[in-house]
């Protein structure tokens, strides 16, 4: 029986894609740390709970959030995806389903304003969730939410409502699993390194060297697709819209994205609206 393997934009096999919280300060050095490497991220956002303008903070405190000014600067640039996280970083699953509605909607709404575009993407504040939280994000237009789970693993989600990650960059095993994806195979399935966390805790813990080094390592590798969490979501949705004739010798891409699999023994890609005869071996 033929499998067919996906692969990511230009054949690739891997992706590499990071979520980070709270629209705080030091995401300005981490963003500057992802631009050095070529790495591109989501930044999930509180737009009902910015900083006043010329907020000051105490010495020594950690968490320290941008206003909106701030916010508008820093994350409207390429390579940067833009995603909800509640309008007040609530409990979701200890809302009324109609008061954790409005929280997502208002922050959904909020943020498609301040930068002009659609989004999308949501991180779970605290991590938290129900099935009436993930039927509130699916009235409100979001495709997917990151959770705190850690699975150690690179396989492709099953269920992007309640995405795991890879694991958090403090997790010990961090560079133990960044070595496993560079170097052990994947046996033809597609590959995913999601790493998630806050960057107020790098200074928490004075331990910036930790995502330098992992971005330098992790970084120029022809192998390698880095995205944004919508790029990938966007991506897989698009390649389970292929669709096949039943003996497998014809395949017709309804999307908009050009489109690689790997099929008996040779790769393919299929353009928008190409429809494409498939060699037998």
């Amino acid at each position: 029986m033929a499998q067919v393997f996906m692969r990511f934009p230009g054949g690739k096999l891997k992706a590499l894609t990071f979520s980070y919280d709270d629209g705080v300060e030091q995401d300005v050095r981490l963003i500057e740390i992802f631009k050095k490497y070529g790495l591109r991220a989501t930044f999930n956002l509180n737009s009902g709970v910015y900083a006043p303008e010329g907020t000051v903070y105490p010495e020594g405190q950690i968490h320290r959030r941008m206003s909106e000014s701030q916010v508008s600067e820093l994350y409207r640039q390429d390579g940067i995806e833009v995603a909800v996280h509640g309008s007040t970083h609530p409990w979701l699953d200890h809302m009324p389903v109609n008061m954790c509605t409005k929280d997502l909607f208002d922050d959904r709404c909020k943020l498609e304003e301040q930068f002009g575009t659609l989004v999308r993407g949501m991180a779970y504040p605290f991590g938290t969730y129900s099935d009436d939280v993930v039927a509130c994000m699916r009235s409100v237009g979001i495709v997917y939410s990151r959770t705190v789970q850690s699975t150690h693993d690179f396989n492709m989600p099953g269920d992007w409502m309640r995405l795991p990650a890879t694991c958090h960059h403090n997790d010990p095993k961090l560079m133990e699993l960044a070595h496993r994806f560079l170097e052990e195979s994947s046996w033809g399935r597609p590959w995913m390194f999601y790493l998630w966390g806050h960057s107020y805790e790098f200074e928490e813990h004075n331990n910036w060297e930790v995502i330098e080094e992992f971005a330098k390592l992790m970084s120029g590798r022809d192998d390698i697709w880095y995205a944004t969490n919508i790029e990938i979501y966007d991506y897989q949705d698009a390649f389970k819209r292929l669709l096949f004739s039943m003996d497998g010798s014809m395949v017709k891409n309804p999307t908009a994205y050009e489109l690689w699999f790997f099929l008996n023994g040779k790769e393919y890609s299929v353009k928008p609206g190409e429809t494409k005869k498939i060699e037998n071996e």
